[in-house]
């Protein structure tokens, strides 16, 4: 049997939603300032963040919990546009090794400053501590549940 939810449930589910639209919508146009998507965005921060300045194509599907199909399509249109390279892996002839371009790396130098200033001033400067903890628990919870019911690739 169906379980619907309560009016107040039903407000909490919308204003999430609406928080996540808005917040994509305006992270999205301080972006496309860099000439990059939240798509590219997604993707280079973990490749700018790996160990060795790349990531095997498979890593990088479990970080960002995309289909094969969808990360191929991405990085096939970023590579296009000079910001990442994609090489085969050393050790596997099925692999791919992803990493980001010197101009990759540009970009992302000059877009991230004003991308993090728009993330605080958006939303972590609206938190209290509290409510910063608060979140990060429930984020957790939710991730958790995701988690369970879904897996990437």
């Amino acid at each position: 049997m169906t379980r619907w939810l309560s009016e107040a449930e039903q407000q909490t589910w919308q204003a999430f939603i609406k928080m996540r639209q808005r917040l994509d919508g305006a992270l999205s146009a301080g972006l496309s300032e860099h000439g990059l998507s939240m798509a590219d965005y997604e993707l280079m921060v973990p490749l700018s963040a790996a160990p060795n300045g790349c990531l095997r194509a498979k890593e990088l599907v479990a970080e960002v919990r995309w289909d094969k199909s969808r990360l191929s399509k991405q990085l096939a249109r970023m590579a296009a546009r000079g910001l990442v390279d994609r090489a085969p892996a050393a050790d596997d002839a099925r692999g791919v090794v992803v990493s980001l371009t010197e101009r990759g790396r540009e970009v992302l130098r000059q877009a991230a400053p004003e991308h993090v200033e728009l993330v605080r001033d958006l939303f972590v400067d609206k938190l209290t501590e509290q409510e910063s903890v608060a979140l990060r628990s429930l984020s957790a919870k939710v991730i958790a549940a995701a988690d369970r019911t879904c897996s990437p690739g």
